[in-house]
């Protein structure tokens, strides 16, 4: 069962990400069902290259489970205090994952809000990936862990796929390359979903 839902994944960053959508991703006794994503890429040697991804410039220590297999957890620190989540995608050996950026609560809620005090909402427990890491309890020591993997600690439900006319898509947050390729998704009924902010460093757009 594990290897057919990693198979599930092993495809091009959009329909990974789009995979991922509506999944349960557990930490322990807290589940959170999974809002809002962006797909990324990697690098030009690729079939998907993507300026924006980590592994953009090829494979480093810190991307080295970009390229491994499917259905693996990718997590970095971001500007030093966030632990962001990605779930890795692609066949074998070829880098591209899907971020988590949002999702809501649906089990161990208590630990959640013990996590998170300064949540104003249920729904704001687990919006935007730094509050997401956070209500999860995810570590750096959490890298690598595969999520279909029964005993694991960390472990992602797929569930049934969304229906494509319930997912909204557009630019990734915050990002400086490759700006505007409509790489997020997201459930527009969920109230989780952050609020998009374009990068002030992304090229402008030009009215035709």
């Amino acid at each position: 069962m594990a290897a057919v839902c990693a198979d599930e994944l092993a495809v091009e960053p959009p329909a990974a990400a789009r995979r991922v959508l509506g999944a349960t991703l557990w930490s322990g006794t807290v589940g959170v069902r999974i809002v809002e994503v962006e797909a990324y890429g990697g690098d030009p040697a690729g079939p998907w290259p993507d300026p924006a991804s980590h592994s953009g410039r090829g494979r480093t220590k810190r991307n080295a489970v970009m390229f491994g297999p499917a259905g693996v957890l990718y997590v970095y620190l971001s500007y030093g205090m966030h632990m962001c989540i990605n779930v890795t995608s692609g066949p074998d050996g070829i880098a591209s994952a899907a971020l988590i950026r949002s999702g809501e609560v649906v089990a161990g809620s208590a630990e959640a809000r013990a996590r998170r005090p300064a949540a104003r909402s249920a729904a704001d427990l687990a919006k935007g990936p730094g509050n997401l890491g956070s209500t999860l309890g995810i570590t750096l020591s959490d890298y690598g862990t595969p999520l279909f993997d029964p005993s694991a600690p960390i472990r992602l439900e797929l569930g049934d796929p969304v229906p494509a006319s319930e997912i909204a898509s557009g630019p990734r947050v915050g990002v400086s390359l490759a700006a505007d390729l409509p790489w997020r998704f997201w459930l527009p009924s969920s109230p989780a979903v952050s609020t998009y902010r374009r990068s002030p460093r992304a090229p402008r757009v030009e009215a035709s």
